[in-house]
């Protein structure tokens, strides 16, 4: 005999036996965005949770081992409960759902707590570090933050970044990076400053760009509200009243960085991101992210953060390469 659960307003799981269940979820447009166009979120949904999925009308069927239906039941809570907040449900999150494995009725799931709203997207923390450094993001007045590609450092602090300028909490965003590759030197490069500047701060436009629009971030940084510029612009200034993000971190000397650090004025938070798995520096050992954590870790207003693979929520594969390319570190220095 099945058995019939009404889990909340939205989802009906009906459990025809041990290997079969059955959930009907009556919002339409909720199922439609959890289902994904060209039912592509069920197909990665059963590929990742082992399972046989079945779609028909607001019936969603799931076949397979017990404990395989149930990671897709509390994916299934994940995803509706991710949908109620944002209204939109991303690839990310379908990974996320059964790597998290998450209770919907553990009401105190951090991820969700840490909700941030920009008027283009909403974002949630997708891992506990993340959680921890959305918290620092908030709380804190310097964070530095040290980690591998993909784990949501950037993005993540523009997008508190972005939230905090909507609120009128600060009143400019400055975003920065060294431009290593010219040396901090631009000026043998062709076109004007923007032209110059702009290929080694592409990742950062792109995350605002994703956040708010580009035209908006267009008239933002016409207006001053949004600055980018190269790390050897902000010597000699005081930043007032803004948040400051120093991304690629790993690639300023511990002397950029104490630079950076020390603009900090009245009303301003400052980040230092970055990877230092990753330097460009051609004399590697310049490297003062690194450095810079270790002098600053045991100042109680400072916030370090560390990542590592374990909390990469860009593709699966990244953190298996991630470790691949650690092992063999590893195994060469031995």
């Amino acid at each position: 005999m099945s058995e019939i659960t009404k889990l909340d307003q939205n989802l009906i799981l009906k459990k025809i036996d041990n290997e079969t269940v059955n959930l009907q979820i009556i919002d339409n447009e909720m199922l439609m965005t959890i289902v994904g166009q060209f039912d592509q979120n069920l197909k990665d949904l059963s590929k990742l949770t082992k399972t046989d999925l079945f779609f028909r009308g607001n019936s969603i069927t799931c076949k397979g081992k017990e404990r395989h239906t149930k990671v897709f039941c509390e994916a299934m809570k994940f995803l509706i409960n991710k949908y109620t907040l944002t209204k939109i449900i991303e690839k990310e999150d379908i990974i996320l759902s059964v790597k998290k494995n998450i209770d919907l009725e553990e009401s105190n799931v951090k991820s969700f707590k840490q909700l941030i709203k920009t008027p283009r997207k909403s974002v949630i923390a997708r891992s506990e570090k993340q959680s921890e450094y959305i918290t620092a993001l908030r709380e804190n007045d310097i964070i530095i933050s040290l980690g591998p590609a993909g784990t949501g450092k950037s993005f993540l602090a523009v997008s508190v970044a972005v939230m905090m300028l909507i609120e009128k909490k600060i009143d400019r965003v400055i975003l920065s990076r060294p431009a290593v590759e010219a040396g901090e030197k631009l000026g043998f490069l062709p076109g004007d400053m923007k032209e110059k500047v702009d290929p080694y701060l592409r990742p950062l436009y792109d995350a605002l760009y994703e956040l708010f629009g580009a035209d908006k971030i267009d008239k933002k940084i016409e207006t001053g509200e949004i600055e980018i510029a190269p790390l050897a612009f902000m010597r000699g200034r005081t930043l007032k009243n803004c948040f400051a993000i120093l991304d690629e971190a790993q690639n300023a000397t511990e002397t950029q960085i104490k630079m950076f650090l020390t603009r900090i004025g009245e009303n301003s938070k400052l980040v230092v991101n970055g990877d230092p798995s990753q330097i460009d520096l051609i004399n590697k050992s310049q490297s003062g992210l690194i450095k810079s954590k270790n002098i600053l870790k045991d100042l109680k207003e400072i916030k370090v953060i560390e990542f590592d693979h374990n909390d990469v929520v860009r593709h699966p594969l990244v953190s298996k390469i991630i470790r691949a390319y650690q092992k063999k570190s590893t195994d060469d220095k031995n």
